[in-house]
């Protein structure tokens, strides 16, 4: 992404022209410059360099009499569906941009680009190339608040490169990081454990003599095991789940199936002993792919054969199918691996979906609520504390064998995740509380919503519905309200959640009071989001009272003498 495309050459322009004009400017760049009949190419070191060349010059500056223009060099099997727009206002909202650019498609992801310029810039991806080329045909040099927009295709690392790419393309610079935005999480699939299904007379001997062999394994592979004996009593298989890395998952699958076909062998057991696989069923479409495409390739490829247990046999409590692996083990190990790749790209596929129905709900937009309630790019949303009530009997199911399972979700949603202690012996409910940003909450809320419904403490036609509570300063709860109730009532008529500011609290020792929100999930973050829009209102009121009386306390100048004349 550092190549530059510099259309509008004149037919005079030398590499020393440009190689002064960029030092001239303090832009860095890597020589040579690549003089084309009416444009050049060139790379720079760096992303910030090339975004600096791209602010400074283009449309902007002139070489030999003709005005440049300046854009990320993109080969055009790349011209799929992911621009870049820059020279936004610096205060517009995140809510105006995600409605003007749903405008002309399905956006999936919308990523603030980090620059040293007034103006922001954001990389975005459509669902389609025509949703894309639209997008560049209306917005290129629109006008913005007084700001003319500039976009541009950028590379699309999923579009394929061809042999056909146009001469003078090198290799791409480093990918961009980091950037606090509605991006799809980095994969590192923490949330996607292993799962295999073993014959009971085999755990014995993957478990080893006082357990030395399991070490062992979790030893070689860094990864943790758990065998889950006490799971379906009497039943001929038992599940075991690995938690690791990908490649530490696949090296322990391989080292069990070793020790299971060994025992085999040992034991005289005269059966085949294939690789059994747990999928969740939500996957598992996929991974058989249109007409089965993706689990004859995955066959093909790695000499096996494949074979999925019937949809009938799933249970509300049991919501996965078992895929079947024959062939020898290292053949099983990197059918494996595959079959685990297309079922951690859906994972990822899914949870991106799921952050990104947050901007399709009016209102409900995690990225708009940095500091002082406006967009304001380069701010860091603010952290909050929400608590969370959770029926009792599922605190274990949240925390998760030795605490494993709320401290993945912890790393994965990026927020610090508790289980109050029981206020009572025999209480219905437990306080799970929830500090972080926007972002965070929605994603722990999520995931406790979906482990809920997962685990069956909820009925399979029953929808999730939790209470939260949010605390707000007792001087703004009659904001939350409105004259005669009038914000409430708009706010559960817009959010479809029960929205409850108790009357008569008496506010804690940070004069704060508790305001009770109920409902399905997306119900309730967008209570959540619209109460803390109108927390960061009343902040930045306040704020400007305070300013406007520093003022109105500032002693007025003294009186000033006669300027002496210059001799």
């Amino acid at each position: 992404m550092n190549k530059l495309y510099i259309g509008n050459v004149s037919a005079e322009a030398t590499e020393k022209d440009f190689e002064t004009l960029f030092e001239q400017y303090k832009i860095p760049y890597n020589a040579p410059f690549l003089i084309k009949t009416g444009f050049a190419f060139v790379d720079c070191p760096d992303e910030k360099a090339a975004m600096k060349a791209i602010d400074v010059l283009s449309g902007k500056v002139e070489l030999l009499g003709k005005l440049l223009h300046v854009e990320h060099s993109v080969p055009k099997r790349q011209r799929s569906c992911k621009l870049q727009i820059r020279n936004i206002p610096p205060h517009m909202q995140w809510e105006a941009l995600d409605s003007m650019l749903a405008e002309y498609g399905t956006v999936e992801s919308c990523e603030q680009v980090n620059t040293d310029t007034e103006t922001a810039v954001v990389n975005v991806r459509y669902s389609a190339r025509d949703q894309a080329r639209l997008a560049i045909e209306k917005l290129n040099c629109a006008m913005m608040e007084n700001c003319s927009l500039k976009v541009s295709y950028i590379p699309d690392e999923n579009a394929p490169e061809g042999p056909g790419n146009r001469r003078g393309f090198n290799s791409r610079g480093p990918p961009r990081s980091g950037s606090p935005s509605m991006s799809p999480r980095p994969k590192g699939h923490a949330d996607m454990p292993l799962r295999m299904s073993v014959p009971m007379q085999f755990v014995g001997a993957i478990i080893g003599k006082e357990g030395g062999t399991i070490r062992n394994i979790t030893k070689q592979t860094h990864s943790k095991i758990d065998i889950h004996r006490k799971e379906n009593a009497g039943a001929a298989e038992k599940p075991i789940t690995i938690h690791s890395t990908p490649e530490g998952c696949t090296s322990a699958c391989k080292i069990i199936m070793d020790i299971m076909r060994k025992e085999a062998v040992d034991t005289k057991f005269n059966e085949d002993v294939p690789l059994k696989i747990l999928v969740h069923n939500n996957f598992v479409g996929r991974l058989i792919g249109k007409e089965g495409r993706n689990l004859k390739k995955i066959e093909q490829d790695t000499g096996t054969q494949i074979t999925i247990s019937a949809l009938q046999d799933l249970t509300m409590y049991n919501p996965e199918r078992t895929v079947t692996v024959s062939g020898t083990t290292e053949s099983c190990t990197k059918a494996q691996e595959e079959i685990m790749k297309k079922v951690r790209e859906s994972y990822d596929s899914d949870m991106a979906a799921m952050s990104l129905q947050s901007t399709m709900i009016p209102g409900l937009n995690l990225n708009a609520l940095a500091h002082g309630g406006q967009s304001s790019f380069g701010a860091h949303p603010e952290s909050e504390s929400v608590h969370l009530f959770i029926p009792a009997h599922a605190v274990g199911a949240i925390i998760g064998k030795q605490g494993q399972h709320i401290k993945q979700l912890s790393h994965f949603a990026g927020a610090s995740i508790k289980i109050a202690p029981a206020e009572a012996k025999e209480c219905q409910h437990r306080t799970v509380i929830i500090v972080g940003p926007p972002e965070a909450q929605f994603k722990a809320q999520c995931r406790i919503f979906s482990k809920l419904k997962e685990e069956n403490f909820f009925g399979p036609k029953e929808e999730v519905k939790l209470e939260a509570h949010i605390k707000v300063p007792s001087f703004a709860a009659g904001r939350v309200i409105g004259k005669g109730g009038k914000t409430v009532t708009e706010l559960q008529n817009l959010s479809c959640a029960e929205v409850v500011v108790p009357r008569d609290q008496t506010p804690d020792e940070d004069d704060q009071v508790v305001v009770k929100i109920t409902g399905h999930f997306f119900a309730c973050q967008l209570a959540q989001r619209k109460i803390q829009e109108i927390l960061s209102q009343v902040r930045r009121q306040q704020q400007q009272q305070q300013q406007q009386q520093q003022q109105q306390v500032k002693p007025p100048p003294g009186p000033q003498g006669p300027v002496p004349r210059r001799k």
